[in-house]
Parts: structure tokens; sequence; C-alpha cells
């Protein structure tokens, strides 16, 4: 179109009309599209959640756990907190982790929490010395230090 040919009135002009042929079913298409993918998008975030609450209910049991035993004295507590840590090693890594002894039992501990606490730290009450006298000292360093690797409980 030339400058020439152009319309110079506004009433001159068409308005605008979609094709024939584009109906119902381009958009059907396109409606089922975005459902799928708001469906596909619920269902990964939902499995996001689950996980999440499992991993986060193993560590709030955990520590819940661990608070219950403070209230016992330093003997009890000790035998409360082996009891757990058992229990514990149980669920994160199986019967086999959970049934080691000795200085197995501590490096499966050492390896559970990525320490050293069970193997060269106050840890050794639970895994070497259960059953001797300890300061009420190491149990309250035992306390906190199970304390912060329950903390860090990923899985």
């Amino acid at each position: 179109m030339t400058p020439l040919a152009s319309p110079t009135d506004l009433n001159q002009l068409r308005g605008l009309h979609l094709p024939a042929d584009a109906g119902s079913g381009a958009q059907g298409e396109v409606v089922l599209a975005i459902a799928l993918g708001f469906v596909a998008a619920l269902l990964v975030g939902l499995v996001r959640l689950m996980r999440a609450r499992s991993k986060a209910s193993v560590r709030a049991s955990a520590l819940r756990g661990l608070a219950e035993t403070r209230a016992l004295p330093p003997e009890a507590r000790l035998i409360a907190q082996a009891r757990l840590l058992r229990r514990l090693a149980r669920t994160l890594a199986g019967d086999e982790a959970a049934s080691t002894q000795g200085r197995d039992w501590a490096a499966t501990l050492d390896r559970l929490f990525a320490t050293d606490v069970f193997s060269e730290g106050v840890g050794r009450v639970v895994t070497e010395g259960l059953y001797r006298r300890s300061s009420p000292a190491d149990v309250e360093t035992l306390d906190s230090e199970l304390g912060r690797l329950f903390a860090r409980i990923r899985a």
C-alpha cells in the first residue's frame, strides 16, 4: 500500500477479525496442557513436602527424646540416651548398624553424625563406659553435644 492509496480517515479502516477456523479445539488443548502442568506441579510439591516432613519428624523425635532424658538422674540419663542412640541408628541406618558393639558402635555413630565425638570425645561414655561412674559434668557435656548432633539430622 502506497502512502497515496492509504486511507486518511479512520472510518475507512476495517475491524480485526479472527480466522474462521480458530475454534474451541485449540483452546481446549491449551487449557488441558495448563491443567496437566498445574497437577504435575502440585504432585512435585506434595512429594517434597512429605519428604521434608519425614526428615523433620526424625529430627524432632530425636530432640524430643533427648529432652525427656534430661529429667532423669545421671546414670539413668546415660542409659536412656544410649537406648535413644540405638533407636536412632536403627531408623537412620538399619538393624545391622544398630546391632554393632564396642568400637564398631562408636564408628557407626561417628559415621552417622559425621563426627568423632563417640570414638574420641565425650560420647565414649555411651559407647565404652556406659556402666562406669561418670561425672555430672560429662553427662551435661554429652547432653549438649547430643542436642547439637541431633539438630543436624537430615535423613
